[in-house]
């Protein structure tokens, strides 16, 4: 009988402690797997939502927000800056952005103008939408009527976008330039050349104006998803840690209670390799079967998550690939099966010193 026979053989006989001991690695490797596939996922979509939507290039007031939420509130532009950056040559398809707050029912709200409604999931139609927890909180409903200094607008959309107690209303970039006085908060533009390149221009020439790029925002998004999933990651491990050390105390058990029949393999020619090559199989398929299953598990968790919650937060349209990547399946099925072998060594070296003559007689 080949080790490898062996191994899978013990694993079947206490099918009961197998599962046992297996469970504590599927609970660590299903809370590692959801919280990085989240991560993970988030960043994917984020990056791709900002390649497919962003001009090439962005700019906002320098004294006023910047980054991935680019200028807020009531910090604008002067006019001399969006004079010339609209004059420009190496810059076309330029987009007006005028975001400001106001009230709404003695609730403070921000108030953002755009040009393109391909940035936003709407339910229903361009011109005033608002955000579902405004919608929520008053029972507005497409065709109710708001007021928004001084301005009646007529409710024709809701969307998902936003949230976390602010409520947002969008409308056309025409009528937010209005109420705002012509005020433009942000201004992008695709480049006819390098956008690092224009970007570095425009600051120099523009003074008060600061640029971003694809490449700057997806950077920032990276830095920031980074550190958010090495932080959930770390917690998620001591989960996993748990249930690798149950298997060290599982394999010390089995070993013990395998002490004459470890004997009588010795005796009848098994080496002490191949014994402690059985015992650390052993080890290994029982971290192996409960990462595949963790994996299995955290997959059809992320996938009820999406469906219950990705309308909420506008995530419906993440992908199940973007969440659950090849390399953290591949890794994750690895690390845990490495991790169980490791587990494993000290009971298998044990197995594997244990003198013959003293492992017969052992009742």
């Amino acid at each position: 009988m080949s080790i490898y026979k062996l191994s899978f053989k013990n694993f079947k006989r206490r099918k009961l402690r197998s599962a046992l001991t297996m469970l504590g690695v599927i609970i660590g490797v299903t809370a590692l797997v959801v919280l990085m596939g989240i991560g993970t996922g988030m960043t994917s979509y984020m990056k791709e939502e900002t390649e497919s939507l962003m001009g090439d290039i962005t700019i906002v007031n320098s004294s006023g927000g910047s980054g991935i939420t680019g200028s807020t509130g009531d910090t604008f532009l002067n006019s001399a800056a969006v004079s010339k950056i609209e004059n420009m040559p190496q810059l076309y398809d330029i987009k007006k952005e005028s975001q400001f707050y106001s009230e709404l029912n003695n609730m403070q709200i921000v108030v953002e103008g755009i040009s393109d409604w391909n940035q936003i999931k709407i339910n229903g139609t361009p011109g005033v939408v608002i955000s579902k927890s405004l919608a929520d909180d008053f029972n507005y409903k497409i065709g109710s009527n708001i007021t928004i200094k001084d301005h009646k607008l007529t409710v024709t959309g809701t969307t998902n976008e936003g949230g976390f107690g602010i409520g947002l209303v969008f409308i056309n970039i025409d009528k937010a330039l209005d109420m705002s006085h012509n005020n433009v908060s942000t201004i992008s533009a695709n480049t006819k050349g390098d956008p690092d390149t224009v970007k570095k221009e425009i600051e120099s020439s523009i003074n008060g104006t600061s640029a971003f790029t694809k490449n700057d925002y997806t950077q920032q998004i990276d830095n920031i998803m980074q550190t958010v999933t090495l932080f959930v990651s770390a917690i998620a491990s001591v989960a996993l840690l748990v249930g690798v050390i149950s298997i060290v105390n599982i394999m010390l058990v089995n070993v013990s209670e395998r002490t004459r029949e470890i004997g009588v393999l010795k005796a009848i020619g098994f080496t002490n390799r191949e014994i402690l090559g059985s015992i650390l199989t052993e080890a290994g398929l029982l971290g192996f079967m409960a990462s595949v299953i963790g994996i299995i598990a955290a997959a059809i968790l992320m996938e009820m998550g999406i469906m219950l919650y990705g309308p909420q937060l506008g995530l419906e349209n993440m992908s199940f690939t973007q969440m659950l990547p090849l390399w953290l399946v591949a890794g994750v099925i690895v690390g845990a099966t490495i991790l169980s072998v490791l587990a494993g060594l000290y009971p298998a070296w044990r197995a594997s010193k244990l003198n013959v003559v003293e492992a017969l007689r052992y009742e």
